[in-house]
């Protein structure tokens, strides 16, 4: 162990957080080793010693490690080895990457890694805020140019009642799910979902964790002094001021803005190009200028674009600061499928579609949370390349698309209905059609109108909008925009996106480029997203569809729901499944039964499903003198016949009891395969059901 080990605590939440540093991984930049409660996760940020060439943006790398022996497993499969990242580990790791790349330089170039490693979970203290904290100290104290300290700080309610770090159990059931990253004196990113918290009560919420987040800071504060190392000299990768300068006297600022300013993606790009163009041409000889044209042509229209919209409030489409761009919605245009919906905003289109299926197909996770094992509920987001008119292979979904895959998702969950009350696995797939900004906010819009056509009975509509930011030289000098459009997102300052019903906030995700947002800007923008989210429900999509429909639809399989005594189970599933597996296989069903009793049948031919009704019925019943039923002869004896009535249960009619009249054999009257009505006698001696043909 290191001579200068040192050990920081601190009171947090009820619960002690304990800082190692110069511990463990000493040839990291920086690295912590820190525990929260019991959760333990090793955090270090590591950095290349000269710039990545040939980029120009900045090579950040977050990863969040879930090891399943943190807590107590062996992980499945064949290897038994902890294989390619959870949805839940990519989550994390992107709501890492938000607050800390704002804090790194603009011009730095090196290939930095911020690495989590979780290595024990104590339910009562979450790893993922284990590591947010973690990250942010490790990246502090290290040598690598960042300007923190930050903090975060995850904030829920229960009972109506705000819980600074909830464990596990009250995070999953709680009202509220808030993750708030602050710096001194700003707020730098907020993550949220919300059981429709009304704008007051988020707005309390957020800024009760940005003043925990204060007293982090004065702990990470303390760790600088002590142990904190020098920030190294990197070499800056700005673009030089005199090629700024010879771009301007051959594209004047009036040109840049004719050429940006246009609500057609398409004519600003082909502007662009034959501007970028002729200045290839002009500076065909020098070839260090010509290797960073792309990037100082890009942060010339950033100029012209943010200069047009804070000093002259003109955007590039024209539009008005608080002007939302043309909607559309429709739903039902994909047939056969459950249920669809298309919303368009602008450029902006998403198609989605609603699939329902039995709640045996939710989807199961195995991860660190000990309370959730699998979702009901699946949204998926899918941006192809056609979507922004490039070309490109499809990989499969990026961070980015499950980022926004889980933000709709999110979204929407507090409006569904309980499983007693919907008894469905509901699968929800953006797929975006067209992209200029925002198509998160989209997928929330289309995805609520595909599920009201689908028939999946929501408590309200849902409706998502972002709002972007551009600031001037000082907190006062800011401008917020209502629905950015793809410039005004790679230009500006902030993506602000919220979803909510008329009553309140479901979801929040905030993401900026500078040093964090001041309240007076928060508030503005959670109003403004209140008055659009209720102007595209009340003008778009409530007149597309304004409630759910009252059935599913007619290829959606359909669900019959009845309880049975859970002792009875064994009688319904048979040895080894055998009775069950028949039921399906003569009627061609789904059945799922709980450990409460719940059956669930699941079909499309309502004849069918009322047949596997009937054999469960009759599965469990007691039997009693005098009922009747509807049975097939599978054997036949010298004394009589057994017939099966439902799948696993016989009854036997003796020889007697098969005719009026007598007879020498059972084969003069029955031949196997027959079908036939009988009448219950009761039990014989022997214990077996005995029926009766002549008496039916």
């Amino acid at each position: 162990m290191a001579a200068d080990f040192k050990t920081y605590t601190m009171e947090l939440g009820g619960r002690t957080l304990r800082v190692d540093v110069n511990r463990v991984a000493a040839q990291a930049n920086g690295a912590v080793f820190i525990q929260y409660g019991e959760t333990t996760v090793l955090c270090t940020a590591t950095a290349s010693d000269k710039p990545r060439e040939g980029i120009d943006f900045f090579p950040l790398s977050v990863e969040f490690e879930e090891k399943m022996y943190s807590v107590g497993k062996i992980p499945g499969g064949f290897n038994k080895r902890e294989g390619k990242a959870s949805e839940n580990s990519v989550l994390t790791a992107r709501v890492i990457d938000r607050p800390m790349r704002p804090l790194f330089p603009k011009d730095f170039r090196n290939d930095v890694t911020l690495n989590n490693l979780v290595m024990s979970v104590d339910p009562q203290c979450r790893p993922e805020i284990t590591a947010m904290i973690g990250t942010a100290m490790a990246a502090t104290i290290s040598d690598i140019p960042f300007d923190g300290p930050c903090a975060m700080t995850q904030m829920g309610m229960v009972d109506g009642q705000f819980i600074v770090n909830p464990s596990q159990e009250q995070w999953d059931k709680g009202d509220l799910k808030l993750t708030v990253a602050s710096t001194r004196e700003k707020v730098i990113m907020i993550e949220a979902g919300a059981n429709e918290i009304p704008e007051d009560k988020m707005i309390e919420a957020i800024y009760k964790a940005h003043d925990v987040n204060q007293t982090i800071i004065d702990l990470i504060d303390k760790m600088v002094a002590e142990v904190g190392k020098e920030k190294f000299t990197y070499e800056s990768c700005a673009i030089p001021e005199e090629l700024f300068a010879k771009m301007k006297e051959i594209v004047p600022p009036e040109e840049m803005e004719r050429a940006v300013f246009t609500d057609e993606k398409q004519v600003r790009e082909a502007n662009i190009r034959e501007i970028t163009d002729r200045l290839s041409e002009a500076f065909a000889d020098n070839e260090e200028w010509l290797a960073v044209l792309g990037e100082a042509v890009y942060q010339y229209q950033k100029k012209t674009v943010r200069k047009m919209i804070l000093k002259d409030h003109k955007r590039p489409d024209g539009r008005a600061i608080d002007q939302i761009r043309p909607l559309a919605a429709e739903i039902d245009i994909i047939p056969r499928v459950h249920g669809s919906a298309m919303f368009t905003r602008g450029q902006t289109q998403i198609c989605d579609i609603v699939t329902l299926a039995p709640l045996s197909e939710a989807q199961r996770i195995d991860g660190l949370d000990a309370y959730v094992t699998e979702k009901r509920y699946i949204h998926q987001y899918n941006f192809p390349s056609y979507s922004v008119g490039e070309t490109k292979p499809s990989r499969g979904p990026g961070r980015r698309e499950i980022g926004h895959g889980a933000l709709a998702e999110r979204a929407l969950i507090p409006v569904l209905p309980t499983p007693e009350e919907f008894p469905y696995a509901i699968r929800a797939v953006s797929e975006t059609f067209e992209s200029n900004g925002s198509t998160s906010m989209a997928s929330t819009c289309a995805s609520c109108m595909s599920l009201m056509a689908a028939g999946v009975p929501i408590k309200k509509m849902v409706a998502g909008i972002s709002c972007g930011l551009v600031t001037g030289d000082t907190d006062d000098d800011y401008l917020v925009l209502t629905d950015i459009q793809g410039l005004e997102d790679f230009f500006g300052d902030m993506d602000f996106k919220v979803t909510g019903t008329k009553d309140g906030i479901t979801a929040i995700q905030m993401d900026i480029k500078i040093h964090g947002l001041t309240r007076p800007i928060v508030e503005e923008a959670i109003r403004r997203t209140r008055e659009a989210r209720f102007f595209i429900m009340d003008e778009c999509m409530s007149k597309a569809i304004s409630e759910p429909r009252k059935e599913v639809g007619e290829y959606a399989p359909k669900i019959i729901q009845m309880s049975i005594d859970p002792q009875k189970i064994g009688d319904v599933v048979g040895q080894r499944g055998k009775t069950i597996n028949e039921i399906i296989d003569r009627t061609g069903v789904k059945i799922d039964i709980s450990e409460e009793g719940n059956v669930s049948i699941c079909g499309t031919d309502r004849e069918k499903m009322d047949e596997a009704m009937k054999m469960v019925e009759i599965i469990v019943t007691d039997f009693e003198k005098g009922q009747h039923f509807t049975g097939k002869v599978v054997s036949i004896k010298e004394f009589g016949a057994f017939i099966e009535f439902a799948p696993g249960k016989e009854g036997m009619v003796h020889i007697s009891k098969i005719a009026h009249e007598r007879i020498d054999h059972v084969e003069d009257v029955l031949t196997l395969g027959d079908t036939v009505n009988v009448v219950c006698l009761g039990k014989d001696k022997m214990g077996r059901i005995s029926f009766s043909i002549k008496d039916a």
